[in-house]
This record gives structure tokens, C-alpha cells and sequence, in this order.
């Protein structure tokens, strides 16, 4: 049994993905070579330019000079390598393959952090337009409205109702603007601080996979995330309970933490977790990957399984975010088209009553 408890003296230093990445992988490849981890991991210091991550190098360096293991080693920094990751390294040095399991954890988390620069990459346009649309818009309520509204109240036409909306949004904007602004950010703060209650998150996160539409892409990404981490840790040598326990711990949703939690008790009590995974509580669960899995039981090759699903949940993703980001941008455009058609017609309409009364 494979067991990685932290230290009692455990330090807050973090480091980017891409970083844990590189790390990973030179590492593996010096002890392919034969080099000793004594050795890479003093060359690895002397290579990295990132402030933290030499900080965890020369630390890990000092510890395993005193005979420490690796993986408790990484262990005093918890926020730079989770629970999955001093597993497989644990498992490694247990089995003496730990160039093997670096390697291998190397190459999966290189398709991970490929699969979750996809998805922000895809949605950081819509972020970027509804955000300048925003600003534009908070910017025209507060220093044009204003100068406009003073125009069409020395007008002597009976303004239209689009234009005393327009009239109603910059009296509030000028009067209240101050007060709205702050109120606005502090409510979306306190929301967020809400749904972080450990009564109140997994209700969200229920929610969330309930949503209609994107409900099912979460979900999709909820199952790419746990086939990838268990398929990593079966195939470095942890047993399926352990894994799922580990897993569990690494979710980004608690939805499918408890279901991972859930699954461990039942192979812990003798039951194949295939059919396990089949059964109705489990319903955010595709029927294919139970089926998946049932087959890699059989066959033996369970990592394998895992993985291949992990693949091709990853592609759907893929797919349903870029189509995804396809249907956004044209909505996006008609939403700010019709803004600015409205406020022009606000606009316009009034004075071209005015004009033509004049004529007359």
C-alpha cells in the first residue's frame, strides 16, 4: 500500500504546471541516462531561472543528501506536487522504476495541460469581448449619456420611450454610479466566497452539471480529468482502490469526488468497479465508460482503458468548445449590434422629431 503522508513541516511555495511539467521531464530523462538524482537534480537547479522553483530544487537537493526520500521530500511542498503526483513518484522509487514513472507521469500531464490550455484559450475571446463591451458601456453611460440627457431635456417634443430609458440609465449612472459600481463587485465577490461553503459547494457544483448545454461539456471535462488521473497511476503500479482514493482527493468537482469515494468503497468490498460504475447513482457518468472499463477489468489493461477515454473525452471537448466558441462570437455580436442600435435610436429619434417639427 502506497501511503504519502506530508511532513510535519510543510512549506506554501507553488509553481506553474508548465514548470512541474519541465521539471518532470528532465528529470526522467537524467536518470534514463543514467545520471543519479543526486546529479540531475543538482543540474536541474542550476538550469531553472524560476525564483520558486529553485527554491524547491535546493531544498529537495539538501533533503535527499540527508537520506530522505524523494517523495516525502516533495511532500513538504503539498501546493507544488498534489497527492497523485508523490504517489506515482513513491511508487516508483518503491519499485526502483522511478525514471520509468517519470516518464510516464511526464507524458500524460503534457496531454493535460495541453487539453486545459485548450479550453481557456477557446474561451478567452468571449472574455475579452464581453469585457471591452462592458468598459464601452459603463464609459458611455457615465461621460456621454449625461451630456446627451441635458440636450433632450431643453427639447420641446414628447421624447420616445427608448430615449427616457436612455434618460433614466444616465441619471442613474451620474447619481449613483459610485455606489452601483463597488456594490456590483462586492456582490459578485460574496457570491463567490458563498459558493465556497463547505455546505453551499457541492450543491454548486451539483448545479453546475445540471445547467442545460453546458452542464454536459462540464461533465465531459469532469470525466476526461478522472480517466486521465486514474489511467496515469494504474499504469505506474497503484492498486485501483488507492487510485480512486487519490483521484477523489485531486477533483475538481465534488460531485465526482464523492462518486470516486463511493466507487473506492465498493472495489474495497470485492465489487468490479465497472459494473459499479454502471449503476444509477453515478449519473453523470456516461454508460461508455462503464462499459470501457468492464473491458479493461477483463482484459487486464485497465490503464489502458482509462486512458483511451481519457483521449476521447478530451477530443469531445475539444470539439464542443471550439463549436462552442462558434455559436458565442455571432450571439455576442447581435447582443452589442442591438445595444448600440437601441441607443442610436434613442438618439436620433428625438432629434428628428425636433427637425421635423421645424419644417412644418
Amino acid at each position: 500500500m502506497i501511503k504519502t503522508r506530508l511532513p510535519k513541516k510543510t512549506l506554501n511555495t507553488s509553481i506553474r504546471l508548465v514548470d512541474r511539467l519541465m521539471f518532470t521531464k528532465h528529470l526522467g530523462v537524467m536518470l534514463k541516462s543514467g545520471i543519479t538524482l543526486g546529479e540531475a537534480l543538482e543540474a536541474l537547479s542550476q538550469q531553472t531561472r524560476q525564483k520558486d522553483m529553485k527554491k524547491i530544487l535546493t531544498k529537495i537537493q539538501a533533503e535527499i543528501r540527508n537520506g530522505v526520500s524523494l517523495e516525502k521530500t516533495l511532500g513538504m511542498f503539498p501546493k507544488a506536487f498534489d497527492t497523485l503526483y508523490r504517489s506515482i513518484v513513491a511508487v516508483g522509487e518503491k519499485s526502483g522504476n522511478l525514471e520509468k514513472n517519470l516518464e510516464y507521469l511526464a507524458g500524460n500531464m503534457a496531454k493535460g495541460y495541453e487539453f486545459r490550455k485548450k479550453v481557456k484559450t477557446a474561451m478567452l475571446y468571449p472574455a475579452i469581448v464581453l469585457t471591452a463591451a462592458g468598459f464601452s458601456g459603463v464609459t458611455m453611460a457615465v461621460f456621454v449619456l449625461p451630456k446627451m440627457v441635458e440636450m433632450f431635456r431643453t427639447l420641446e417634443v414628447e421624447l420616445p420611450l427608448a430615449t427616457r430609458i436612455l434618460i433614466f440609465v444616465a441619471d442613474t449612472s451620474r447619481n449613483y454610479g459610485l455606489i452601483i459600481v463597488p456594490a456590483a463587485v462586492g456582490l459578485v465577490i460574496a457570491a463567490g466566497m458563498v459558493v465556497h461553503l463547505p455546505g453551499i459547494r457541492p450543491r454548486w457544483h451539483a448545479l453546475l452539471l445540471g445547467l442545460p448545454g453546458v452542464g454536459g461539456l462540464l461533465s465531459q471535462i469532469q470525466v476526461a480529468l478522472m480517466c486521465r488521473n486514474l489511467g496515469i497511476m494504474l499504469g505506474s503500479g497503484i492498486p485501483v482502490n488507492e487510485a480512486l482514493g487519490v483521484a477523489a482527493e485531486a477533483a475538481d468537482n465534488l460531485v465526482y469526488a464523492d462518486y470516486m469515494r463511493s466507487m473506492q468503497k465498493a472495489v474495497e468490498q470485492g465489487r468490479e468497479l465497472g459494473k459499479e460504475m454502471s449503476g444509477s447513482r453515478y449519473k453523470h457518468i456516461p454508460l461508455v465508460v462503464s462499459r470501457m472499463v468492464q473491458v479493461g477489468e477483463k482484459s487486464g489493461k485497465l490503464d489502458e482503458s482509462f486512458l483511451y477515454l481519457a483521449d476521447f473525452y478530451e477530443e469531445e471537448v475539444d470539439g464542443a468548445v471550439k463549436n462552442l466558441g462558434t455559436v458565442i462570437e455571432p450571439a455576442m455580436l447581435v447582443f452589442i449590434a442591438l445595444v448600440v442600435g437601441f441607443v442610436a435610436f434613442a438618439i436620433i429619434t428625438p432629434i428628428y422629431r425636433l427637425t421635423g417639427g421645424i419644417h412644418r
